[in-house]
């Protein structure tokens, strides 16, 4: 372990492209980029690790020193704990590791479209038949420090994976036949992840997320295709992936180093972003109208992690398509991103107030939208006692 110097590429076209080197010295991590990649015009990561040369140096910790670009490849929640366990069993002390070799451990297997060298790890399998409640089970045993067997292939299916609940990452086809994600995609099947309940969560959790889905598309919002499986099960499609095709993406708390497990953030500052990164008005609205959702569905998990963007193949930002969209009481019952300071009990008066100071057109049209929207889910959410009341 303690891997001193980890090579960044950059994976689209499916081609490698070299971005540069980070490296690891008494206790502080650098990064310069190659110069063939300065020469590219692509900014990873305009705000914090801007396209210049030298050596860059991050100068603050909220992401154990490294570039919050790098850290949106780690896993952390559900993802971090199972390479944890792995690691444990393998007798090596998880707390001696490095950021750099966690990097390595992920290597080509992250979100998005970076990976690492060398690769540390050691699970490059396939995994032949899923079974979903077999792994379900096998989650809570986790999540439980109880004795489970099928670690190595929880870490395969889902070491990549970001926050808290159980998931995996598979290849689904229309017929909702299941394989692993961690190969090459199969004729007919497309990228998804699939979400477990926790040992703190309702049976009923994926049901519930599932009618959030239903509700945000009612309302226009961008979301990737979902399905429920086994009525039971909540499968959302990675929009990192066209096809078997790597995306750029990153997450509002990578792009600002914005800590997302603390309320850090105002929709104020999300909507300036967006029209900032993207120079798009449409991308704009697109926020304000995810806004509007997470006020009146009652979802205050609303944290930096949970708001991304994405490069596509003519290096323009674009906001990528909403997820995690549950009902939350959030961080002391508060929303995580608050509006114009409002965290506990914003309303429709703080939306028209964003509107205004964004100059976004039709607000009113969009607030009612989205509100019927949601209440048309009403009745089904609330058989499953879940929702906004």
């Amino acid at each position: 372990m303690n891997v001193q110097t980890i090579k960044v590429y950059l994976n689209i076209h499916a081609q490698e492209r070299l971005v540069g080197v980070i490296a690891y010295k008494n206790q502080q991590i650098y990064f310069e980029y190659e110069q063939d990649f300065l020469n590219s015009n692509i900014q990873l990561s305009p705000y914090k690790l801007p396209l210049k040369g030298g050596i860059h140096n991050c100068d603050d910790t909220v992401f154990d020193g490294l570039f919050g670009v790098f850290a949106d490849s780690m896993p952390d929640g559900w993802g971090k704990l199972l390479l944890d366990r792995y690691l444990l069993r393998q007798g090596i002390n998880y707390g001696d590791i490095t950021p750099l070799d966690r990097l390595g451990y992920i290597g080509n297997y992250g979100v998005g479209a970076l990976l690492y060298k060398p690769y540390s790890g050691d699970i490059e399998q396939k995994t032949s038949q899923i079974n979903l409640d077999d792994l379900a089970l096998e989650s809570i045993k986790i999540l439980n420090d109880e004795t489970h067997q099928d670690l190595k292939k929880l870490l395969v299916l889902g070491g990549s994976s970001a926050g808290a609940r159980p998931k995996v990452m598979v290849q689904i086809d229309q017929n909702n036949n299941i394989i692993a994600g961690n190969q090459v995609l199969e004729a007919g099947y497309r990228h998804y992840m699939i979400k477990f309940p926790s040992h703190l969560d309702s049976k009923d959790i994926g049901k519930h997320e599932y009618l959030y889905s239903l509700a945000a598309k009612k309302a226009n919002i961008e979301m990737p295709n979902t399905k429920l499986l086994q009525n039971k099960y909540f499968a959302i499609e990675r929009f990192d992936r066209i096809a078997d095709e790597k995306v750029h993406i990153h997450s509002v708390a990578g792009l600002t180093h914005s800590d997302f497990r603390y309320p850090t953030l105002d929709y104020d500052d999300l909507l300036g972003l967006t029209l900032h990164l993207t120079k798009d008005v449409k991308e704009q609205i697109k926020m304000f109208r995810l806004s509007v959702f997470n006020l009146f569905s009652h979802n205050r998990d609303d944290h930096a992690k949970n708001f991304s963007f994405l490069l596509d193949e003519n290096n323009n930002w674009k906001l990528a398509p909403a997820y995690d969209l549950t009902f939350s009481q959030g961080p002391g019952g508060e929303h995580s991103t608050t509006y114009l300071g409002e965290g506990k009990n914003p309303t429709q008066e703080h939306l028209l107030k964003l509107a205004n100071k964004h100059n976004i057109k039709n607000a009113n049209n969009v607030i009612l939208e989205v509100k019927n929207a949601i209440d048309s889910l009403l009745p089904q959410l609330k058989e499953l006692n879940f929702g906004p009341r």
